[in-house]
């Protein structure tokens, strides 16, 4: 067993041939254009974004052995410009002396800053080397265009189920790369589990089952059993970076999960979160805009429910908070919703920077000294207790340019369908003032 597994296992298992690829049909299947490109060595620089343990790495390995082209790699985390510059040298070298292409492969090439990407582009578009960088963020975001114009992006997905057990039956098969050698038994019930264990990570889930069989073999037995598997699966695992793209994409869904009224789904989303480590206060934050937003006045009691579960997990923490948390998603999911008061803002919002300092009409200044009053501050205001229906018909309350203004709208639904009516009735009588 020492001697078996002086290297990792999951490099051991690298795939050799496109045939060998777990995953990932919708690049690696005849007549996808990878495929294609990568079966008849046509190089070309492109880009890997994927989950961890998708295999950007190994795919990379695999083109340049594919297109017999000298395989140079850099670490973003470790290398910066120094190190590109001698990995360039050596390609040079490399082309002049044996007439070889080379791939610069860059590991987490999203950690680069903007120089240190640009120190590749003269010698991608010299040809002195074929770049191949892999991310797990958006590189939408992660890389400068300059970069992202001269290379093809690549999208691989996390794994199936189906995928690992693949892969783990692989593993435990191959005599001369796996553990076929050591004879392990795995029940198909633990294969599965190993499996969704993974989350979609091939490298996770080649080093969980090393470690189960370092376990079984320690206890010189050839079986992983339940208590082996349990051991070793008992820890998180479910992708989560606060930081990073798959965080905006949890708190994304929990967010149109409320907004489309699906308050099961919604649920998934936020336990997702928890589960994962998130920050409940910043969950509490998010949660709180969702009722402004996207549940508003169509039922105002959503806002209240937010802040109170909010402070309930200010005052009690976890888990006491987190049920509220959860019960204040359910309560907006199922709210009628209405984003009207959050368009009237943004609205309101885009006069307000566009239309410069318009003055406050003399009416409706404050006018607490005699100066202000011999200006006519506050002149002519009509104080609306005073008028019919407490309301001051065909007052206006904007500035003179924007007269008649009109940023919110009701919608036809929970609350608002009564706002709706009453300012309805409110601009009849209006328009029953102006004729007058």
């Amino acid at each position: 067993m020492t001697d078996c597994l002086t290297t990792p296992l999951a490099d051991r298992m690298r795939p050799k041939s496109l045939e060998d690829f777990a995953g990932q049909p919708h690049l690696l299947k005849p007549g996808k254009p990878l495929y294609e490109a990568v079966a008849q060595g046509r190089l070309h620089s492109m880009i890997f974004w994927g989950p961890p343990g998708t295999g950007k790495t190994t795919l990379a390995r695999m083109i340049a052995a594919y297109s017999d082209a000298e395989f140079m790699s850099v670490s973003a985390v470790l290398a910066g410009v120094k190190e590109i510059r001698a990995a360039v040298a050596a390609a040079k070298t490399i082309q002049d002396q044996q007439g070889k292409r080379s791939i610069l492969f860059v590991d987490e090439v999203h950690r680069f800053n903007k120089s240190q990407q640009d120190a590749f582009l003269p010698h991608v578009e010299d040809g002195t080397v074929y770049f191949i960088g892999a991310t797990t963020e958006n590189p939408s975001f992660a890389l400068n265009n300059a970069l992202l114009s001269r290379a093809r992006v690549y999208v691989l997905n996390s794994l199936t189920v189906d995928d690992l057990q693949e892969v783990l039956e692989a593993a435990l098969t191959d005599e001369q790369r796996g553990l076929g050698s050591l004879k392990l038994r795995l029940s198909d019930s633990l294969k599965e589990q190993f499996a969704v264990a993974a989350d979609g990570d091939a490298r996770r889930l080649l080093n969980l089952l090393e470690i189960a069989a370092e376990l079984a073999l320690a206890g010189n037995d050839q079986v992983i059993t339940d208590e082996i598997s349990r051991e070793v699966l008992s820890g998180g695992v479910r992708r989560f970076d606060n930081q990073g793209e798959e965080f905006y994409n949890q708190i994304s869904a929990l967010h149109k999960s409320v907004r489309g009224s699906a308050p099961d789904a919604a649920l998934y989303w936020f336990c997702r979160m928890i589960e994962a480590g998130c920050d409940p206060l910043y969950l509490a934050r998010r949660i709180v805009r969702m009722a402004s937003e996207d549940i508003g006045n169509a039922d105002p009691r959503g806002l209240q429910i937010a802040m109170n579960a909010w402070e309930t997990q200010e005052r009690l923490g976890s888990p006491e908070g987190e049920l509220a948390l959860a019960q204040a998603v359910v309560y907006l999911a199922c709210a009628p919703k209405s984003n009207a008061v959050y368009m009237a803002f943004k609205a309101a919002m885009r006069d307000a920077k566009n239309s410069g300092s318009l003055e406050v009409p003399a009416h409706l200044r404050n006018a607490p000294t005699k100066l202000m009053k011999s200006l006519d501050y506050g002149k002519e205001y009509r104080y609306a207790h005073n008028e019919p229906e407490a309301y001051a018909a065909g007052e206006n309350y904007f500035p003179e340019s924007l007269e008649g203004s009109e940023y919110y709208y009701p919608v036809s639904r929970g609350l608002e369908l009564k706002i709706a009516e009453k300012l309805k009735h409110l601009r009849e009588l209006d328009k029953i003032a102006g004729k007058k």
